[in-house]
């Protein structure tokens, strides 16, 4: 796979079969929509490829009222990876592709930049400013630019329409069981151990430390994880994700996790942190003793879901 940030040079492009969306979590409707990107490219020999946005585009018109994020962006583009796409292309999205018009978004983006020559979308899908495009307006530049349109039908878990905004919803609640049934796999995040205050250290419940990139992350307080990248086997734990707010008044997020029985140093490793089940919010407690017993109630918690699952 080939990851760009941005559209990639003369020399780079290769014609290609291409979908374009915010994909955030990769979800079972978007799976379906790029293994027919994959379908359709091997049969025009073309390369399966997607072009997603950095940051999401309600973020940037609209930061307060822009979605939580389900997945980092290294995460969004595994899963890009696992379905079979081959080329990724992350543009960033500022000022001057904003006011980029609907044609020139056809023309300059996707037939010169990508080199698309086939096009999936869904029955939504709208672009350039003002989000003027629509699917019918592609249909019609299509033939003079090179390439033909296909729309994909949503994908649904029971009557619903499977998408990021139900994730996001059952994320916010803890209700970890549809966020899984709606991703297709249990909901995780990935990211380098970081060095962080030791605090944790010194209380006797030593974590592992990953930053959280965005502002509003979908999921947030106290939960049973499971970690996978460190060892042959995932390594039972409780994690915080969240502000510290008994500690730290910086409001930045962070995703901290202590792990059972296991005090080595892994700083810079790359790791997944499985959520398994929701045990509480995070709280803000009056004293650095209240919050360490507040820790050692988590970790028996989290220790007996584990010792359930394995009797």
């Amino acid at each position: 796979m080939r990851v760009f940030h941005g559209l990639p040079r003369p020399a780079d492009r290769r014609a290609c079969a291409l979908s374009i969306g915010n994909f955030d979590g990769v979800h079972r409707g978007h799976r379906a929509l790029l293994q027919r990107v994959v379908e359709v490219a091997q049969q025009r020999d073309l390369a399966p490829a997607v072009m997603t946005f950095e940051p999401h585009p309600r973020e940037y018109f609209a930061p307060e009222q822009a979605p939580a994020r389900i997945a980092n962006l290294r995460d969004k583009i595994e899963g890009f990876r696992r379905v079979g796409i081959d080329r990724v292309f992350v543009q960033h999205f500022n000022r001057d592709f904003a006011s980029l018009s609907a044609e020139q978004f056809i023309r300059r983006v996707l037939a010169e930049g990508c080199h698309a020559r086939w096009l999936l979308v869904g029955d939504d899908f709208r672009f350039g400013a003002r989000r003027a495009g629509d699917v019918a307006m592609l249909r019609q530049f299509g033939s003079s630019c090179g390439f033909t349109v296909e729309q994909i039908a949503p994908v649904l878990l029971g009557d619903e329409r499977v998408s990021s905004s139900r994730i996001r919803a059952a994320l916010s609640v803890g209700n970890l069981v549809l966020a899984s049934e709606l991703l297709g796999h249990p909901y995780a995040i990935s990211g380098r151990v970081l060095h962080g205050s030791k605090l944790g250290r010194q209380l006797g419940f030593p974590t592992l430390n990953l930053r959280v990139a965005h502002r509003r992350p979908a999921l947030h307080g106290i939960y049973a994880v499971r970690v996978h990248g460190i060892g042959p086997s995932p390594l039972p734990g409780v994690a915080s994700v969240g502000l510290r707010p008994t500690v730290d008044d910086s409001g930045r997020w962070l995703l901290e996790v202590h792990l059972f029985d296991f005090s080595d140093e892994v700083y810079g490793r790359l790791i997944q942190v499985q959520f398994v089940q929701k045990l509480r919010d995070e709280e803000r407690f009056d004293s650095i003793q209240e919050l360490t017993a507040a820790i050692q109630r988590d970790a028996d918690r989290a220790r007996a879901i584990f010792d359930r699952a394995i009797a």
